[in-house]
């Protein structure tokens, strides 16, 4: 079994992220297809799980196909 090790990043509407920076996470407030797309490009390497609102999720789905890019969930609306 292998071990990765990094950090969790929190991408969308900042009203809908506040709760996870006391799980851990990053904040990457977002909001409209650019914004989100520019946020998404410029996480650290060091991020390997991506908690995305239902909105920044809508706006990266070619970018969550590619299979190097990091694991993410999307938050239930």
């Amino acid at each position: 079994m292998s071990r990765r090790e990094g950090t969790v990043a929190a991408v969308g509407s900042p009203s809908l992220l506040e709760g996870y920076r006391l799980a851990g996470a990053g904040l990457y407030p977002a909001a409209g297809a650019a914004d989100v797309r520019a946020v998404w490009a410029g996480l650290p390497d060091s991020v390997c799980i991506v908690l995305l609102t239902p909105d920044a999720a809508a706006h990266l789905s070619d970018e969550l196909a590619d299979p190097a890019s990091p694991l993410t969930v999307v938050l239930p609306s």
